[in-house]
């Protein structure tokens, strides 16, 4: 069974093919700067070198039409034609408060998702387009919905509401959602195995790093609290975004530097974070300034730092009892680093970390990078999302 995952965003798409009972992935690639010049399309098999070139793709329509096309190229031995795909699975930002799982997607379920496009204005638009696009050109198979946001349907009321007046929740449902769903549910059965515990039974806090960072507190394997809210702007400091931040700032931003909703917008999710501070989201960059002695390179890694510290230490309370602190990053993001500037000081919490394991520790493996003895242990868990949203799928097709 062929399992094709579509992950649309607004200027790209990344694409994921499996094999859906044994859980390989045959393939995946992406799709760059759509709708925008310079576009580009690749190809990345296992154990063959990555294939890539130029491919203007004005639409995301025509994007999911490039990626069909070259998985049913010849010259990559894929398939013989996009018809030998059995599923799409399409990653969803934005679930609401109605789709607490993955579900099949018809007319109807369409229909609720462009209804909920109001609370992610961002990324909504470009995951209905994917799917409209996919749905038109592989009629015949079935489309699943995957929600970011499922994993937090289980957070309780003092969690996920803001206090701000009531009707605005139950008419417009502005509420707390979270993010990276898939990446803290993955990271959270992943420690459970490493832990030998059920389930039901793990406690954990989990810290997903990707495209944003969030926290997650998780209580007997469910999640409880998470770090992001209505939109992934909220929480600890980002790449370039700006995370949590006092309300009152956005008047003051209109009033005393004349700026409109639209310009405070991108400010706040393309100009703040790393990036405000010391003019680069990327932390690679960042790490190698602050070890020239660039003052304000170190200065946005330890605004980071301290900030994700914090929420540890927020979310212990939350939970009690922590059986582990657990990191899930793409290989590329992994960074020891990282882990050992956030987790150094909190030893009196029942966290002790091993620098030397922390440092040593392969990106593409799962290891516990605690001292022997500590209270709590810290695990490093590679995140593999599209594995994840493919049993997702083979559940939803099993029901």
């Amino acid at each position: 069974m062929n399992v094709l995952i579509l992950n649309c965003w607004t200027s790209s798409i990344a694409f994921h093919l499996l094999d859906g009972k044994k859980k390989i992935r045959l393939a995946d690639g992406t799709v760059e700067r759509v709708t925008l010049d310079g576009g580009s399309i690749s190809l990345r098999r296992p154990g063959r070198e990555v294939h890539e070139r130029k491919l203007e793709c004005p639409t995301h329509a025509s994007a999911v039409e490039a990626v069909l096309a070259l998985l049913a190229d010849p010259d990559a031995k894929l398939l013989q034609n996009p018809h030998e795909i059995s599923v799409v699975a399409h990653r969803v930002v934005h679930g609401g408060e109605k789709f607490h799982f993955g579900c099949v997607i018809d007319q109807e379920v369409l229909g609720s998702l462009r209804k909920l496009r109001a609370l992610a204005p961002l990324h909504a638009p470009s995951n209905i387009a994917g799917i409209e696009a996919a749905m038109k050109l592989l009629p015949g198979v079935p489309h699943l919905a995957l929600f970011d946001t499922a994993f937090h349907h289980t957070m309780p009321p003092e969690a996920y509401l803001y206090p701000l007046p009531y009707d605005w929740y139950e008419q417009r449902g502005i509420r707390r959602y979270g993010f990276h769903g898939h990446a803290h549910q993955h990271a959270t059965m992943r420690a459970a195995s490493i832990l030998g515990k059920p389930l039901d039974y793990c406690n954990l806090i989990t810290i997903a790093i990707g495209r944003g960072i969030s926290v997650c507190a998780v209580r007997n394997g469910r999640s409880i609290d998470t770090s992001m809210g209505l939109t992934p702007l909220e929480g600890v400091v980002m790449d370039t975004r700006c995370g949590d931040l006092d309300p009152g700032l956005t008047t003051f931003m209109m009033d005393r530097l004349n700026l409109s909703p639209p310009e405070i917008h991108r400010v706040l999710n393309e100009k703040s974070g790393l990036y405000g501070i010391a003019g680069s989201g990327s932390r690679i960059e960042l790490i190698e300034r602050a070890g020239q002695g660039e003052y304000r390179a170190q200065l946005a890694l330890d605004i980071q730092c301290y900030r994700l510290k914090k929420q540890i230490g927020a979310y212990i309370a939350a939970i009690g009892k922590t059986d582990a602190v657990v990191f899930t990053a793409e290989e590329e993001l992994t960074d020891w680093r990282l882990r050992e500037q956030v987790l150094n000081g909190l030893e009196l919490m029942g966290i002790i970390i091993d620098s030397e394991k922390a440092r040593l520790a392969l990106p593409r493996k799962e290891e516990v990078i605690s001292a022997s003895g500590s209270p709590v242990t810290v695990i490093n868990v590679p995140t593999h999302l599209e594995t994840v949203m493919c049993e997702e799928v083979m559940q939803i097709l099993s029901a």
